[in-house]
């Protein structure tokens, strides 16, 4: 039975509740826990409007504990390694939102409202660490009002900006791609409860996977011109891995976490000759 769980959030000083939950993820490269990892965003977990018997209090604890995880993941990453993870988990929220856009079952509020959990969890908590970033270009694909042409319009503009911005920073991929599979794959872990799936974490945790092939893709000619066995492979494993999330909402019966735990430690061996 998939439950729901919403957090209660303020957007540009208007408090509105949405079907959100917190985008997080394992430690860094050693897979650490909270040691040297920030505090995680800020967001209470509120009732949903149509509330299952299946959904226990552990959705609530869960959210939190992903929000904590996802700030482990950028323990001992400084300057441009760090903004380039920021501004790449970020990205991972946009394209989660545009994966959600490009099914015909969902509405377009459904994909502006992965924008706005992003802007809200990565990007308003920590606001000085994106770089050149114009987070309004961000926003816009948020707007819960557009249309489903205009929101893909919006998008679009949000990716090239995030691109942009990351595009001016000093960063090693290898690096940013390890540390986005560990938030992806921290998250993932709060996906599949004892009697309920949580199709939040489901969708955060997707996006996360998808920024982390995007950022493979985004540096193939600096991978290939170190190793390109090394890059070939790693992106071979990560498109598996994104295979893994086989729908943009959540299923029934997603795959368990023990095989998408030992896809992320394939890319991450893949990865290796980089680290």
């Amino acid at each position: 039975m998939i439950a729901w769980k919403l957090k209660h959030w303020r957007v540009v000083g208007v408090a509105a509740a949405f079907s959100v939950a917190a985008c997080g993820g394992e430690g860094g490269e050693t897979g650490a826990s909270g040691d040297g990892g920030e505090a995680g965003e800020g967001g209470d977990v509120v009732a949903p409007p149509a509330p299952t018997a299946e959904a226990p209090a552990a959705a609530a604890a869960g959210g939190e504990a992903g929000e904590a995880g996802a700030q482990t993941a950028y323990a001992g990453l400084e300057g441009d390694q760090r903004i380039t993870l920021r501004l790449h988990h970020l990205q991972g929220f946009v394209l989660a939102a545009e994966r959600v856009l490009q099914d015909p079952n969902t509405q377009p509020a459904d994909a502006a409202i992965l924008v706005q959990q992003g802007v809200l969890e990565v990007y308003d908590a920590f606001p000085t660490e994106f770089g050149t970033l114009n987070a309004d270009i961000v926003r816009a694909a948020g707007d819960t009002e557009a249309s489903r042409d205009q929101l893909t319009q919006r998008i679009n503009a949000a990716k090239a900006e995030i691109a942009r911005a990351s595009g001016a920073l000093e960063a090693d991929a290898a690096i940013t791609v390890a540390r986005l599979v560990d938030i992806s794959t921290g998250l993932y872990q709060l996906v599949i409860q004892e009697d309920f799936v949580d199709p939040i974490e489901y969708q955060h945790s997707m996006g996360a996977a998808l920024a982390a092939q995007a950022a493979l893709r985004e540096a193939q000619a600096d991978l290939r011109r170190r190793d390109a066995a090394a890059y070939a492979e790693a992106n071979r494993e990560v498109e598996r891995f994104v295979a893994l999330w086989r729908q943009a909402t959540a299923p029934e019966a997603p795959t368990p976490y023990n095989q998408l735990l030992a896809q992320g430690s394939r890319i991450r061996f893949a990865l290796s000759p980089y680290l």
